[in-house]
């Protein structure tokens, strides 16, 4: 999704203790909550409004 809606490809990196962590660059842009995971569209609209898209 995040290709089709910003052109960016993503990077699976293997963690553990059931962390859930979206970052671009250095910059964590969406987690894991107590509320559960992101949605996909929450996750498109944080990577967009860290790549400035």
């Amino acid at each position: 999704m995040l290709r089709e809606e910003l052109g960016v490809e993503a990077r699976l990196v293997k963690g553990h203790g059931g962390v859930f962590e979206v970052r671009v660059g250095d910059a964590l842009v969406a987690k894991k909550t107590f509320d559960g995971f992101p949605t996909e569209d929450e996750i498109v609209r944080a990577v967009a409004g860290a790549v400035g898209g």
